[in-house]
């Protein structure tokens, strides 16, 4: 602070920075970690929801065309991967891993009973709760990053509050160009800190928003594949 006081009042957030003390360019630096972490998620995110949205719509709409399970099975083999053809896939391999009743003296299969086709549907919730944890990974992290940086913002400006009245006492100056380079050092902290939180929290609110919707999604998905099993008596 002595040398703060005594040499050029910064003037640009650089010069706030680097005439900051240890501490507080040490809580500065952690908030460009968590700002550079928070928007490498929103960028991964975004990608990941695209690419996802894209594939699952393109299944769809050639899953709504077609008539019987197996023409829908040849195009999940044909598509790339997605969570519409893992939650499709796993419902065929319930049905061919699931024995129904026979009738005695014909050898005729019955459709799946009512406890079986209760199974199926808890199969591919399960299934559809699986797509959903893969897809939400690391989105609560932004919500973290939301909560926690004004909070170490709150810190480096208390470090820069208790720095300048130090610096104060040292010097014996009281005048407003003594206090003045402290103080604005202290607040860039909260200044640094709003800049981190205020994209996470956002970009938080966007994916958690854009996660829901696509559980509804794969949800109904769900019961389209077994509506088509019982328009072809195999449930």
């Amino acid at each position: 602070m002595l040398l703060q006081v005594g040499s050029a009042i910064p003037s640009t957030p650089v010069e706030l920075v680097l005439s900051a003390s240890p501490a507080t360019q040490a809580v500065l630096g952690l908030l460009v970690l968590l700002s550079l972490f928070s928007w490498a998620i929103m960028l991964a995110k975004w990608w990941e929801f695209r690419r996802i949205g894209r594939r699952g719509r393109a299944f769809v709409a050639e899953f709504e065309q077609a008539s019987r399970l197996e023409q829908v099975a040849g195009l999940a083999r044909r598509e790339k991967p997605s969570p519409y053809t893992r939650v499709f896939s796993r419902a065929v391999q319930f049905l061919q891993e699931t024995r129904p009743a026979v009738v005695e003296g014909s050898g005729e299969r019955l459709p799946l009973s009512a406890a079986q086709v209760e199974a199926l549907r808890l199969v591919l919730d399960s299934e559809t709760n699986a797509e959903r944890d893969q897809l939400g990974r690391l989105i609560p992290t932004l919500a973290i990053i939301g909560s926690a940086s004004p909070l170490l913002g709150l810190f480096g400006t208390v470090l820069g509050v208790i720095s300048a009245f130090t610096g104060i006492a040292t010097s014996g100056s009281g005048n407003l160009a003594a206090v003045a380079p402290g103080v604005a050092e202290a607040l860039t902290a909260t200044a640094a800190a709003l800049a981190v939180a205020i994209p996470a929290v956002f970009g938080y609110n966007i994916f958690a928003t854009k996660l829901n919707r696509f559980d509804g999604e794969l949800e109904g998905f769900g019961s389209e594949v077994i509506a088509l099993m019982a328009r072809e008596g195999r449930i």
